[in-house]
């Protein structure tokens, strides 16, 4: 544990990492509010399509105007300062970033600027999860061959049920389950930005709508969020999905282990070794006591008579029969960790996650009676939402990625809850994101 030493080191030698941050929205406002403090790390450029928004960011983040306004990247290495572009790809190019940040949410997008990040020779920090869940493991490999690292988000859930993993595995303990907290209801799935609203209300402390992007907070409520991100868990530690998806049992953060476990002990999962997501809400609507809404966790099985003992003595959260124990992080705190990520990559060419299998997927399935002409929008929109489905059965029903679904024509009609396949909507085949897809679950597809 001496990542901050080693930034004190690369400050005291005037050699601090040098950053590139791609999208400057909520994720990356966290970060720079404290890399802007953080010693041995120097913001170069951030680049964004909406400049006043990120400059109304930095404010908000605590930067003075005067650190952001160099004109160019010469300008910002030479003054310690950063420069402020619309131009990404001009700021991925420049050799002398060591870290790329992609933050920008939108899987096209993700994509293009990390292969552009890896052949310029930099390590990539992959925020965009949507992006990662589409192509990740082809991704990560092209990073390694190309000597680079490519990793998970520190901070986000996904890397954080990842640490969980490789502490339980390293400890010696199988993994049960991992996953996280949210709030859910079955009737959420069919939850549109037109909607969302109404159960935003019950738990934001936000009283305009026009301040927040309902159809990104809509993602995380309608399911497709907990599905990519138990996606990412997968296909980074080699975990299976259920077969159904995820069921989003209501837990509390003490009563893990008796939900996490398989059926035939009396929980949720239709299998072992897989990903879960616990809901802070009763079938009832009504909350649940000590929930982990925010949180992560993993569950374990200790193989001997005496670890569930010691499971037992050090408060292991044990299930009632003893045989499974859950330990829980209680919230993440996202951006404000970020600068786990940056100094990991950097400075021990350590991902803090990465994908290396294509374990699980993100599916499209229809919120509604859909009609052929109809356009998708998309995560989080109005027409589908996201499920977790075993990769080796989304590529044998020949499925559509979520990622994929924004701005296609349906070619046919499609019943609600049905999940969509490529053939019943107008592919771009020439787009780089359906070419890289295509690429990756051809080389991973078992």
């Amino acid at each position: 544990m001496n990542l901050a030493r080693m930034l004190a080191q690369r400050e005291a030698e005037h050699q601090p990492v040098r950053v590139a941050v791609i999208g400057c929205g909520k994720f990356s406002t966290m970060y720079l509010t404290q890399a802007r403090i953080t010693p041995g790390i120097h913001i170069v450029g951030v680049a964004d399509l909406d400049l006043e928004r990120a400059r109304a960011n930095l404010s908000s983040a605590g930067w003075p105007q005067s650190q952001s306004d160099a004109a160019t990247v010469d300008a910002a290495i030479n003054s310690g300062g950063t420069c402020l572009t619309e131009d990404a790809f001009a700021l991925i190019k420049d050799e002398r970033i060591d870290v790329v940040v992609e933050a920008t949410g939108i899987p096209h997008a993700g994509i293009r600027h990390c292969q552009s990040a890896i052949s310029a020779g930099h390590h990539v920090v992959m925020v965009n999860v949507e992006a990662d869940v589409l192509a990740g493991p082809l991704l990560a490999q092209q990073a390694g061959a190309a000597g680079v690292v490519y990793s998970l988000a520190w901070g986000d859930q996904p890397a954080l049920i990842c640490e969980h993993i490789d502490w339980a595995r390293s400890c010696g303990f199988e993994v049960t389950a991992a996953g996280k907290g949210t709030r859910y209801l079955p009737e959420y799935h069919s939850l549109t930005p037109d909607t969302v609203w109404d159960v935003l209300q019950q738990y934001l402390e936000i009283d305009d709508p026009g301040s927040i992007n309902l159809q990104m907070f809509n993602s995380f409520l309608d399911g497709s969020k907990s599905a990519i991100e138990m996606t990412a868990v997968c296909n980074a530690t080699g975990l299976v999905p259920q077969a159904q998806g995820l069921s989003f049992p209501p837990s509390s953060r003490f009563a893990l282990a008796d939900v996490c476990k398989p059926q035939e002990n009396g929980g949720v999962l239709t299998c072992t070794g897989t990903t879960e997501v616990v809901s802070s809400l009763n079938r009832s609507g009504e909350p649940v006591d000590h929930h982990l809404a925010m949180g992560t966790f993993v569950i374990v099985r200790p193989e001997s008579d005496y670890a569930r003992q010691c499971f037992r003595e050090y408060h292991m959260l044990p299930d009632q029969s003893g045989r499974y124990g859950a330990l829980y992080r209680p919230t993440h705190m996202i951006g404000l960790e970020l600068g786990v990520s940056i100094a990991s990559v950097a400075l021990r060419g350590e991902p803090t996650g990465q994908p290396y299998c294509f374990s699980s997927d993100v599916v499209a399935v229809a919120k509604r009676d859909l009609k052929a002409g109809e356009t998708l929008d998309g995560e989080g929109g109005h027409c589908v939402y996201g499920r977790q489905m075993p990769a080796g059965a989304s590529i044998a029903g020949n499925a559509l990625a979520l990622g994929l679904s924004g701005g296609l024509t349906l070619t046919r009609d499609v019943g609600a809850g049905e999940v969509l396949c490529e053939d019943d909507a107008a592919l771009d085949n020439a787009d780089d994101a359906v070419q890289v897809r295509r690429a990756m679950t051809t080389a991973f597809a078992s």
